[in-house]
């Protein structure tokens, strides 16, 4: 998500990392969020192994070949909460969450990460960072995937030489990138139903340069054939999205200088919000429109700033007819204008920006 928005949520230092329902989770939602449990089981797919996402053309496939879309939320807190000292995750990751979050009909989370965090570097907490970080996240990954939701990893915070990674930067940088995707991707080689987001949202860079690489203020950026290079060197055969520039709101020449892949699996992530350049639509005709009739796109992130869904609405009627993915951003219980957030309690209840998102799942086949 852009910094305008990052900048405005306040994170609370008193939040823990969760694993379950916390404290803060009064009576009335620990029994609401019991009952989901329940309902979820019943829906769960009956392994989590048949679970699986591959490209074949404009696409995503199924185990079973079957067309299908990413339809889910952003569970954001990996990324900030280790590095600033407090836990792995912002509020509950146990099977409770989970559920509520199968009440809306997702069928996708993507997780954002933190580059320092996994590779316990730059000084990052040791008691967060490193195995800790790298168990807690592959635990999450597990639940998930065993309540049949699609994972989206992405590497959204991350900093060059000894720079800590406190925030969103323009490229993925050379020094740490590269081996944070091939280690990402040993952790987990075989596993299906999973998506690699290789950068969250490229901004300030020529297309050039997203693609091969440059140095900017001093400092090697990684491009993305690289970061491909990295997950498939460590022999990671997932799909891998890659966002566009002007903060992953830009394709207008994903398709001319997308990098090479031997397995063929790579997806356009397209960001989009109501303050964005490419928000009407006109402009998800074409460039997104012509993108997705050649490759898959994932809306990785889309959101309103208002507090209403009308801006979403529209994008999803379009995203809905034209066969693209999306992910609201995202299920946090900040503010509904300072996050965007979809939720404002973790068991599932919605903002009112959050309502518009949640009718449209319930409304679809």
């Amino acid at each position: 998500m852009t910094p305008i928005l990052k900048a405005r949520h306040r994170i609370d230092p008193r939040k823990g990392v969760a694993g379950a329902a916390g404290p803060g989770l009064d009576q009335r939602v620990r029994r609401v969020v019991a009952a989901l449990v329940v309902l979820a089981s019943l829906a769960a797919p009956a392994a989590a192994g048949a679970l699986t996402v591959h490209v074949s053309g404009n696409s995503l496939l199924d185990g079973s070949g079957q067309p299908i879309r990413l339809l889910g939320v952003n569970r954001s807190g990996a990324e900030y909460a280790c590095i600033q000292g407090w836990g792995f995750f912002d509020g509950p990751v146990g099977a409770a969450s989970i559920a509520a979050m199968q009440s809306w009909k997702i069928n996708a989370v993507r997780v954002p990460l933190n580059e320092d965090c996994w590779l316990a570097i730059n000084g990052a907490p040791a008691v967060y960072s490193g195995t800790h970080y790298r168990r807690a996240v592959e635990g999450y990954v597990s639940r998930l995937r065993a309540a049949g939701l699609v994972v989206v990893l992405d590497l959204h915070w991350n900093a060059p030489g000894r720079l800590k990674a406190t925030g969103q930067r323009p490229m993925a940088d050379a020094d740490h990138s590269p081996a944070f995707w091939a280690s990402v991707a040993t952790a987990f080689k075989g596993t299906s139903g999973l998506v690699f987001d290789l950068y969250n949202e490229p901004h300030d860079i020529t297309w050039r340069c997203w693609r091969d690489g440059c140095t900017l203020n001093g400092h090697r950026l990684a491009g993305m054939q690289r970061l491909v290079n990295a997950v498939r060197g460590a022999g990671g055969t997932q799909p891998l999205m890659l966002g566009g520039l002007g903060w992953a709101n830009d394709l207008s020449r994903w398709l001319a200088w997308r990098p090479t892949d031997s397995r063929r699996q790579l997806i356009a992530s397209f960001h989009v919000y109501d303050f964005t350049s490419c928000s009407t639509l006109a402009c998800w005709q074409s460039p997104v429109g012509s993108v997705a009739s050649r490759v898959p796109v994932v809306t990785g992130e889309l959101g309103e700033a208002d507090c209403g869904h009308s801006f979403i609405d529209s994008y999803m009627n379009w995203a809905d007819t034209a066969g693209v993915s999306y992910l609201g951003w995202t299920w946090d219980t900040w503010d509904c204008s300072g996050g965007p957030a979809l939720i404002s309690s973790y068991d599932g209840t919605p903002t009112a920006f959050g309502v518009g998102f949640r009718d449209n799942l319930a409304s679809l086949p």
